[in-house]
């Protein structure tokens, strides 16, 4: 078997795509490393001009990352515990007094070892509120 320059380049790049893939997080780079290495077994098997290996490559690495998306990248499954990484979403729905007073919309409440900034109308601190939504680290409450 003779190695010339094309099969050495195209193994390599599949080669390298690979381990790529390993490093980067996605999905992506395999798919492009599974174009190069079709490209590789096919001039290994046939005498192809550079044009025609660009040219597979480029659309084999377009059809690839189009199965991935079509057949391989569902949909996330529902969770049993869809707010386990979102601890303010998870506050939703509780009564907790409020710690520091709810001034010009802003107050404090403590939850366990943990204050709160809570947005709301005005209340005195230690009303107690309920928890209708969290924006990011804030909770919006309103009266209890």
């Amino acid at each position: 078997m003779h190695w010339d320059l094309p099969m050495v380049v195209w193994g390599s790049a599949a080669l390298a795509l690979f381990a790529l893939e390993a490093l980067v997080p996605g999905a992506f780079m395999l798919w492009l490393g599974l174009a190069a290495a079709v490209v590789f077994v096919l001039v290994l098997v046939f005498d192809l001009t550079v044009l025609a290996q660009i040219t597979l490559f480029v659309g084999l690495s377009f059809a690839s990352i189009l199965v991935y998306r079509r057949w391989f990248r569902r949909a996330p499954q529902a969770s049993d515990q869809p707010t386990l990484n979102r601890r303010a979403d998870a506050l939703v729905g509780r009564v907790v007094p409020l710690e520091r007073a709810i001034v010009a919309g802003h107050g404090r409440v403590q939850i366990a070892d943990a204050y709160w900034d809570v947005t709301g109308p005005e209340l005195p601190a230690g009303a107690p509120v309920r928890i209708v939504a969290a924006r990011g680290m804030t909770l919006v409450v309103d009266p209890a």
